[in-house]
């Protein structure tokens, strides 16, 4: 037999051109323990590796970039977008790389640690208390009024600004048709602002109509119910998660080419975001559990032998203060699941 000999390898330089360039391109990751359990391929795409940590970097970059080539944005001038933390810290990134000012409106009922890290990476913060959006002192609407007192400053209207859904339309989407060599049967996702699932459902049916595409939600929300009633109709009580789920059809998410809906009770989440931690390593936040645990029921659906893919939104390192506390949890009525 012939000696093993180590192929040489050839190193070429290879770079990005700063925080902007360095968004998107995320890979996908099989998911070994829940492929292996349905018989499919349930591959996650990494979104966790985003230079500013979340998926919504994505929308950050086109919102901030648009608003450029417009004329609306000129040097020197501010960002104020109504948030439920991932968009503001990825506004955060993108407005210091351009050199803009950052102002945040955020609910006081997020995670301390995206608060901290808000702060940390040099945004404004305000806290307001939670309230729902047809009340004037809702978050989002508070960011709109503050924006249209300041002087060359846009308001980042993530919920309903076009360029949030054209991000997945033109990165997301096109990235997963290339990485599955098409060879997709379901995309599966959580929806917020809408602006993910439009976006990437837009683009995968183009490709293929017959992909089968699924609104992952938590409980107590209205777009589960638009989805599989046709009625914008809050269902259920309220949910841990955060930054996903809405009350309303925001105009990113009426874009969306929606088949059907899974609502993802509390527990299933906790215990789909602790089964990651424990048989994949991946340390994750709870719409990565409702998108994996709703993947899974899409896969049991269809039988095996399909490919189904869902988003890894944001890290677990957002939530350690809740998600990954026993105590916490048992004050909502969860169990912490143990390692097997």
């Amino acid at each position: 037999m012939q000696k093993y000999r180590k192929p040489e390898q050839v190193f070429v330089l290879k770079y990005n051109n700063g925080f902007i360039d360095t968004i998107g391109n995320t890979p996908l990751i099989r998911l070994t323990g829940v492929s292996e359990e349905t018989g499919c391929e349930i591959l996650g795409k990494a979104e966790f590796l985003n230079p500013g940590g979340s998926v919504k970097d994505r929308a950050a970059r086109f919102i901030v970039l648009e608003a450029e080539a417009s004329g609306e944005l000129e040097p020197g001038g501010t960002v104020v977008e109504g948030t439920a933390g991932n968009t503001g810290i990825g506004l955060a990134h993108v407005c210091n790389a351009r050199e803009y000012r950052c102002v945040i409106v955020i609910p006081e009922t997020q995670s301390p640690e995206k608060l901290d890290l808000l702060r940390a990476l040099g945004a404004e913060v305000r806290t307001v208390p939670a309230v729902p959006y047809k009340n004037p002192e809702n978050f989002q609407k508070i960011a709109g009024r503050l924006a249209a007192e300041m002087d060359n400053t846009i308001w980042a209207n993530q919920f309903d600004n076009p360029a949030n859904q054209e991000a997945h339309l033109a990165t997301t989407g096109p990235e997963i048709w290339r990485d599955t060599d098409g060879n997709i049967d379901a995309f599966v996702s959580t929806a917020g602002t809408g602006g993910t699932i439009a976006g990437t459902s837009v683009f995968l049916k183009s490709k293929k109509r017959e992909v089968l595409t699924v609104l992952a939600d938590p409980t107590g929300t209205a777009t589960w119910n638009y989805v599989k009633h046709g009625e914008a109709k809050m269902v259920g009580d309220g949910s841990i998660a955060e930054g996903i789920g809405n009350s309303r059809i925001t105009d990113n998410f009426a874009k969306a080419e929606v088949d059907d809906a899974e609502m993802i009770p509390d527990q299933e989440c906790v215990d789909m975001v602790y089964r990651l931690l424990h048989e994949e390593g991946l340390f994750l936040g709870g719409s990565s559990g409702i998108n994996v645990a709703a993947a899974v029921r899409v896969a049991k659906r269809l039988g095996p032998g399909h490919t189904i893919v869902t988003l890894l939104c944001d890290s677990g390192a957002r939530y350690q203060s809740r998600l990954f506390n026993r105590e916490w949890l048992a004050g909502k009525g969860l169990d912490q699941p143990e390692r097997s």
